[in-house]
């Protein structure tokens, strides 16, 4: 469990679901973790949980709307601990209201821009002068599945999510030649338990129909691949959006009506 030994990772927004997931996996195996999001009470204690296994954790606030806290954020941990191997850019409001085309107004476009898309931008531009410095690092952007495809609604997430794919890939293109690594990670539907009892029944029943291994996916499906790409084994890997969701996105729309039916193709 020494996948990540020695190296100091960001995890934003890891005060909760898919980011407590990836930061607690990463002190698991050897990182010095940063945990950082608005809720100074949740994000301390995701840090005692991870000492009381032993691992190495400490909580400092930001809110991914604020270019000063991302700042401090950035200058502080590498004050604290010398350096910045690993950023998760996990981090975005997901509570924002969106909807189709005609409905969103300016106000609530620039609104989901500013959290899903600026904030990660910011964020990596940021980090890249230390690892730059430190000769190398990890930078992990958490997409979404809402970039595959067009949706009736969540129109602004998804595009703004889409911009993160093409981040990841203009970062890794640009900084390769400085040894810094930049994957995106689009995980499927996630069930945590502080979202399982806000995600419809019926809206659970649709997306398992059409999961190929047969259950919802768990944070810990998504810190999995974090920690590969976070760690030197990943060292070839850069500038890819892998998504995590079961097989939801590999096979045609039809699946899940095929099952229904029963039909030979299933």
């Amino acid at each position: 469990m020494d996948r990540l030994k020695g190296k100091v990772a960001i995890v934003t927004g890891s005060t909760s679901g898919i980011g407590t997931g990836i930061a607690k996996l990463f002190a698991a195996e050897g990182a010095k973790v940063v945990i950082c999001g608005r809720r100074e009470a949740k994000g301390q204690e995701v840090v005692d949980a991870i000492k009381a296994e032993g691992g190495e954790a400490s909580y400092h606030f930001m809110d991914i709307m604020q270019i000063e806290s991302i700042d401090a954020l950035i200058k502080d941990t590498v004050e604290k601990y010398g350096k910045v191997d690993i950023l998760v850019n996990n981090a975005a409001n997901v509570g924002l209201k969106d909807g189709r085309v005609d409905e969103i107004t300016l106000d609530m476009w620039d609104a989901i821009f500013a959290s899903d898309i600026r904030g990660t931008f910011y964020a990596t531009k940021c980090v890249i002068p230390y690892m730059q410095q430190n000769n190398g690092g990890s930078i992990i952007n958490i997409g979404s599945m809402a970039s595959c495809g067009g949706d009736l609604g969540s129109t602004a997430y998804a595009c703004a999510k889409a911009g993160v794919d093409m981040l990841t890939q203009s970062t890794a293109l640009q900084y390769g030649k400085s040894n810094i690594r930049c994957n995106c990670v689009r995980p499927g539907l996630i069930v945590t338990p502080d979202n399982e009892a806000k995600v419809p029944q019926v809206l659970k029943d649709i997306f398992l129909n059409n999961i190929m291994v047969g259950r919802y996916g768990r944070p810990s499906d998504i810190a999995n691949m974090c920690v590969y790409l976070a760690s030197d084994e990943s060292e070839f890997f850069t500038g890819q959006v892998v998504t995590v969701d079961g097989g939801l996105n590999s096979h045609v729309s039809t699946v899940g009506e095929f099952k229904n039916m029963a039909s030979r193709t299933w």
